[in-house]
């Protein structure tokens, strides 16, 4: 066999099993909290109104995204457990953290790519771009959950920090999201699968030319036989005796955290809260109509008092709908203006004048549970001041 085949055929291993079910489950999850939260930042756009109307509207687009932030939480209290096993009992090198070689390695590699050195760094474990992306992960993953819980629970953060805070952690929540998301695509994507295509996170192995090129100093110690030892039974029982009550206490605080985080609001779980049973316009003094053009006036029920768009519908909607409805028209409806609630979105009119039973609005909110949801009396109102004619002012 010659030496080329030789370097193909034999093979490292470079992850276990469990390294890469937990990337398995870090790279679904962080794919789904970027996918899902990158069309809510931009929701005007038309590409993520397709996708949010795709997953079921925005509220569905919500939920999965605060799953997904779940399982990513989930994934790094065990990545932190793990690590901590590693370090403390198995007393395994640290190798993921920078160190001054790291930088020599920099200067060394800068030499190389400037013609004046012949050779690249000899890379340990993990190269110093491995170490800087992973703890540009670290950070991001502590920045995003410290943000997003300002931002699923606002009511709770304004009670400790100021009320700038809300906004300030949604941009920086925005911001980063895009950062990570471009880091993956642009950096780890070409580096590690398009530039050598190294698939040692879904193999687990890499063979010999591969270890050459990229870890040549782990590849000495393997080949020389200066591997780990074998701790003994006793010095293992007493270190995991440390361990486990250190793993538990990080446990239960992560648990109460968990559930800190997902159940102390709903402020954010619901799109649009429901709003006040109150009356949204009352006119002080009436207004002369002329009867005999004028189609009766139904009669009002709670939260409207006026039998018009101009008069009362017009703020009851926006009370209602505006959320998914105004600015951003999923399934292509909006009821910011008169003539926009006329024309509907994709299912049909929004309102038909004369015939409440043909307006897709009365339909889809006769169905109830929507996150909009009329009243009873409301929605009569609405069904009267249609089937009057739906006047406008």
């Amino acid at each position: 066999m010659s030496k080329s085949n030789q370097a193909h055929s034999q093979e490292y291993v470079r992850f276990g099993i469990s390294q890469r079910l937990e990337h398995g489950i870090f790279l679904v999850s962080f794919s789904l909290l970027g996918f899902t939260g990158l069309i809510q930042k931009f929701a005007e756009s038309p590409i993520s109104l397709f996708f949010i109307e795709l997953m079921g509207g925005v509220e569905t687009t919500r939920i999965i995204h605060h799953w997904s932030a779940i399982v990513m939480m989930l994934v790094s209290v065990y990545h932190v457990l793990v690590l901590l096993y590693k370090i403390l009992v198995l007393r395994v090198p640290w190798t993921m953290m920078p160190w001054l070689d790291d930088l020599k390695h920099v200067l060394q590699d800068v030499a190389y790519y400037l013609g004046i050195r012949k050779q690249r760094a000899q890379y340990g474990h993990f190269t110093y771009a491995e170490k800087a992306e992973y703890l540009a992960v670290v950070w991001g993953t502590v920045l995003m959950g410290a943000t997003g819980f300002m931002m699923w629970n606002p009511i709770s953060t304004a009670r400790f920090l100021p009320g700038e805070f809300i906004p300030a952690a949604k941009a920086a929540h925005g911001a980063e999201a895009i950062l990570a998301v471009l880091a993956i695509l642009l950096w780890h994507f070409y580096h590690v699968h398009l530039k050598t295509f190294n698939k040692s996170m879904f193999t687990g192995k890499l063979n010999r030319e591969q270890m050459e090129h990229e870890h040549p100093v782990v590849l000495q110690q393997i080949e020389s036989g200066a591997g780990p030892k074998p701790i003994p039974a006793e010095t293992l029982k007493k270190r995991q005796m440390i361990y486990y009550p250190l793993a538990a206490v990080i446990l239960v605080s992560f648990s109460f955290g968990l559930y800190a985080f997902i159940g102390y609001e709903n402020t954010s779980i619901t799109t649009v809260p429901r709003g006040e049973t109150v009356e949204v316009y009352v006119r002080v003094t009436p207004v002369p109509r002329p009867t005999a053009t004028m189609a009766p006036s139904p009669t009002p029920g709670a939260g409207v008092s006026s039998n018009s768009w101009d008069g009362s519908f017009e703020g009851l909607f926006r009370n209602r709908c505006s959320t998914c409805h105004g600015t951003t028209k999923v399934g292509g409806l909006t009821l910011a203006k008169y003539k926009d609630a006329l024309a509907g979105g994709k299912t049909g009119p929004g309102i038909v004048p004369g015939e409440a039973d043909k307006s897709v609005l009365v339909q889809v909110q006769q169905q109830g549970g929507h996150p909009g949801q009329l009243t009873e009396e409301e929605l009569q109102s609405v069904i009267d001041w249609i089937n009057a004619g739906a006047p406008e002012k």
